[in-house]
């Protein structure tokens, strides 16, 4: 009767397990269906995706739920976006896409490229000075214009060089962003893959942007309370993505980060079931891939002091197979991260934590800078890391070896902290 129970009981966790992956991978489906257009700020994408959110949560059971209102300035692409090289048409997001602070582009353009093997500066400009490269676009492997950005800066602005505008190549598959996507600069930048551009001698582009101003967003709060008030853990992932790239185009996010804002949605539904010691805040973002707008809107307007916080954990783009997580923790956060390699190396979670330097690079980090003890954890350089920021990151290609691993580390770490 005992081996029984225990078969049973071990049968009963298995069980709950997998409804949490079931649960984990239904959100996931429908954040990266075509119904939220890429969860951007054009088509109500990003704001549909949060009034979804704010149902599961609902569902799962927690204390309370409340939005949090913010605007932000963002470039958008959702209008005709075409692009020719020497007569063969590009496709959008598998041959080109648009720099995020690009004006539209409409014409067609001799191509100068540029020669990064004997490079100089002084016969580069001299050379788009001659009538036969007048209005043209200025072609050069994106990391080269990186590491002489005060001479590429110069292509970028009116009235500095006749040329039209930039093409950065980038290898496929081919990126888009928006993190800067605050402004817009005065000529056009266009991403383009090596192979797409290589000897082509013109380009001709049609392309619409629509900048918004003081588009609307909001983050979605959701509340488990504890049995003592004056601590809290928190939990945090962004559920806005990049939207659209013309008028059928859409980046589906389902790594980045549908992964992420999940595992938030059924870590809310397990501590809503097995009430915690302190008050615990899910923070679900906007504006992460307009430069941490949402994140760093919370901050600065908290619904909690910052300084109550005893842990924040942001999860973002875990839908991927590497058996070793990634993470970034703050100063203050080091106090618990020997906590974290230790019971990773008791429970086996992942082979290993890797730590990396903090970066701006997701929403832990206005926080960190306001001293709160927090990890980020990320799964990178698996098979579905290779499509973030592409039109390939879907739910065919995301992978979901990691999720229980973080929820039982995250669950762990709270549980012993």
């Amino acid at each position: 009767m005992k081996k029984l129970l225990i078969a049973l009981l071990s049968f009963a966790t298995l069980q709950v397990s997998a409804q949490d992956l079931t649960h984990y991978k239904r959100i996931i489906k429908e954040l990266s269906s075509a119904k939220y257009q890429g969860r951007g700020y054009a088509k109500d994408g990003a704001n549909k995706a949060g009034k979804f959110l704010q149902k599961e949560y609902e569902k799962a059971g927690v204390d309370e739920v409340t939005l949090q209102p913010f605007k932000l300035d963002i470039n958008t692409f959702c209008g005709k976006i075409e692009m020719w090289a020497d007569g063969k048409k590009l496709q959008p997001g598998v041959d080109f896409s648009m720099r995020e602070y690009s004006p539209g582009v409409h014409g067609e353009f001799p191509v100068y490229h540029v020669d990064t093997l004997n490079y100089d500066a002084d016969q580069m400009f001299a050379d788009l000075a001659k009538p036969e490269y007048a209005n043209c676009l200025v072609a050069c492997e994106f990391w080269f214009t990186y590491k002489h950005s005060k001479d590429f800066s110069r292509l970028q602005k009116a009235g500095e060089c006749n040329n039209a505008g930039l093409i950065y190549t980038w290898p496929s598959p081919i990126k888009f962003f928006k993190a800067y996507g605050h402004r817009v600069v005065d000529k056009p930048i266009i991403w383009v893959t090596p192979e797409a551009i290589e000897g082509v001698k013109r380009v001709k582009a049609d392309v619409d942007n629509e900048f918004l101003k003081d588009y609307e967003c909001f983050n979605v709060i959701a509340k488990v309370e504890g049995q003592q008030h004056d601590s809290c853990y928190v939990f945090t992932a962004h559920y806005d993505h990049l939207g659209n790239l013309g008028k059928k185009i859409f980046y589906a996010g389902a790594n980045d980060n549908a992964s992420g804002s999940a595992t938030l949605v059924t870590l809310a539904e397990y501590f809503a079931q097995h009430r915690p010691k302190y008050d615990m805040y899910f923070l679900a973002f906007s504006g992460e891939d307009a430069n941490l707008r949402g994140s760093t809107w919370f901050v600065e307007h908290p619904v909690v002091p910052l300084s109550q916080i005893k842990y924040l954990f942001n999860i973002d783009m875990i839908g991927d197979n590497n058996p070793v997580i990634y993470c970034e923790v703050s100063d203050e956060g080091m106090r618990g991260f020997n906590l974290f390699e230790q019971i990773n190396n008791e429970k086996k979670h992942f082979t290993s934590l890797h730590r990396g330097d903090l970066a701006a690079n997701s929403d832990h980090y206005p926080f960190a800078t306001r001293h709160v003890p927090c990890i980020f954890l990320e799964n990178e350089k698996g098979d579905a890391f290779q499509y973030y920021h592409t039109i390939y990151d879907t739910y065919k290609t995301v992978r979901f070896d990691s999720y229980e691993p973080v929820f039982r580390l995250v669950r762990d770490f709270v549980e012993r902290y």
